[in-house]
């Protein structure tokens, strides 16, 4: 049975005192990180005296250092190829981590390898072949390389880690999970950490961890107290018009829109687009370059609106988000906490709006019942919010027939997706045919 160790109230250690090395400790001051989060003041100690961890924090809160900053320091002391696995669910989220651990150990030359799909596997393959001390995989192509890649192996791996593993631990990635298991070491330190964690954590607990320190630095699914969350109830032929609304009333912001479908990605941005609104999709359709290609975008603020799908709910840093729109209810109530998770990160604060219409309210109110409050009404007029109902109308069935037109040509790509080069492309050529609308001209004095 794992230990408890609950967090009750802020921690004010530094990170040397929570036994981070001198190095680490100046890595930490160059990211400005100036004191442990609570998930990393309770966590770390019990890393580094060598326990399994079992994690859950909110997310933002600093999981991924509470991870990488022990085994760093462990790597300190037993410099070796493949020390550490970590294992991600998602594409974008593997990069970022190894991002970070790069970010901690460039003043060491930590090494590290990203085994993602959608990526070459030749190119994967040399990089496995310069023997980096950390891979940071999704595992389905860590299990190809395992297979297929000669010479690779982790039989020497001293640590693994499952970031998100509620996730990793569904249907997905089961079989995938177990063969990796099979293929490591059982002499290891092994650490699960996420925002929300189910009951299949037991089985995998079981399985591959020894005696753990089970750590919550928060209720079991719970939001940061920086974070406003509001719901609007509307009839689903006005959603889009509540979208655009709350968008331009927010318009200096920088906003994550979730929507169920990769289709409804694609549609929404070119709506927004053909408005004038600096609008990028993100879904699982794109191929791995255009999805890092947009969500650089994104960070760099190019883009102010990212539209996606729950593939960007997971685990991703990106300090500027100011308000997330859930467009569509998730249908799994836990894929909330990922996706408001996304704005009010370290300590900032933030603003969760959700559309809901008479077919969602079921999972809305599962939403309620997991966070354990009633969420605020996001207050419109409605009669104010249908002036640009004309407008949006208008805007969606120019895009559904742009849509239409280039469906030919996509599919003489052979599959290859351009979501968004499309979304631009299209946007800029309704843009030029109907410029000097009056209507158009309506929408930008709103916009004012």
């Amino acid at each position: 049975m794992a230990d408890d160790a609950l967090i009750e109230k802020e921690q004010d250690k530094t990170f040397a005192e929570i036994g981070v090395c001198a190095e680490l400790v100046e890595a930490c001051e160059a990211l400005n990180w100036k004191t442990p989060s609570k998930i990393q003041a309770e966590a770390i100690p019990y890393a580094l005296e060598g326990r399994d961890l079992i994690g859950l924090a909110q997310t933002g809160s600093g999981k991924t250092g509470a991870f990488a900053l022990p085994i760093i320091q462990s790597l300190l002391e037993h410099k070796s190829p493949f020390f550490a696995c970590v294992l991600s669910p998602t594409r974008e989220l593997a990069i970022q981590i190894a991002e970070q651990f790069e970010a901690l150990g460039s003043g060491i030359g930590v090494k590290c390898s990203v085994l993602v799909g959608g990526v070459d596997m030749m190119q994967q393959q040399l990089s496995l072949g310069k023997r980096p001390h950390i891979v940071v995989a999704t595992p389905g192509r860590l299990l190809d390389h395992l297979t297929n890649t000669k010479g690779f192996s982790l039989r020497t791996l001293k640590y693994l880690v499952l970031d998100e593993a509620d996730r990793l631990l569904n249907l997905d990635f089961e079989k995938a999970i177990d063969d990796i298991l099979k293929a490591i070491p059982k002499e290891r330190r092994t650490y699960l950490f996420s925002a929300t964690m189910t009951n299949k954590v037991n089985k995998l607990q079981r399985a591959c961890l020894r005696n753990p320190v089970k750590i919550e630095a928060a209720s079991k699914y719970s939001t940061v107290d920086t974070l406003k969350q509001q719901y609007r109830f509307i009839p689903a032929k006005y959603k889009d018009c509540y979208l655009v609304y709350i968008l331009t009333e927010m318009s200096g912001s920088t906003s994550m829109v979730f929507t169920r479908t990769c289709e409804a990605t694609r549609l929404l941005s070119l709506i927004l687009r053909n408005l004038g609104l600096k609008a990028i999709p993100i879904s699982g359709q794109m191929s791995q370059a255009k999805r890092l290609g947009a969500l650089n975008k994104f960070k760099a603020g190019e883009c102010n609106i990212m539209i996606c799908t729950d593939v960007a709910s997971r685990g991703l840093d990106i300090p500027s988000v100011d308000m997330v729109i859930n467009y569509d209810i998730p249908t799994n109530s836990k894929d909330y906490i990922h996706r408001v998770g996304r704005t009010a990160r370290a300590g900032r604060s933030g603003l969760a709006v959700s559309l809901v219409n008479q077919y969602e309210l079921e999972w809305y109110l599962q939403i309620e019942q997991l966070i354990g409050k009633k969420l605020e009404e996001y207050p419109a007029e409605e009669a104010e919010v249908l002036m640009l109902l004309e407008r949006v109308s208008d805007a969606k069935r120019i895009s559904q027939m742009k849509i239409k037109e280039s469906f030919t040509y996509k599919r003489k790509r052979r599959g290859e997706d351009d979501g968004e080069d499309d979304a631009e492309r299209l946007a800029i050529s309704h843009k030029n045919s109907h410029k000097n609308s009056k209507g158009s001209k309506k929408f930008r004095n709103k916009q004012r």
